[in-house]
């Protein structure tokens, strides 16, 4: 699976629950070699102070993060993610195999 790409969108807030669900696909796919992408958009920038989302960034995932809806939700730019919009998010759909929205 070397060279495969999966994107993931998560939109969701914390209480929706997805990140578990998430973490799992993503995990999943390093442990098979796969490139994950994580873009956390609308209220799934709310996740970015997660545990998981560190531990995600150490296992390779590349993360993502919306700049205008951290802005709308008042979270500070930081080394966290990669702060991007609708071209970066182009970008990633474009260049992955598979793409998920959570």
């Amino acid at each position: 699976m070397k060279n495969k790409k999966l994107g993931i969108i998560l939109s969701t807030p914390p209480e929706e629950k997805n990140l578990a669900l998430v973490v799992s696909l993503a995990t999943e796919a390093r442990r098979q070699g796969i490139g994950v992408y994580l873009y956390l958009i609308d209220d799934g920038v709310k996740h970015i102070d997660h545990p998981e989302m560190t531990r995600l960034k150490e296992t390779g995932v590349k993360l993502f993060l919306c700049a205008y809806g951290a802005q709308r939700r008042s979270i500070p730019p930081s080394d966290k993610a990669a702060f991007g919009g609708l071209v970066v998010l182009s970008d990633l759909i474009k260049g992955c195999d598979r793409f998920i929205t959570l």
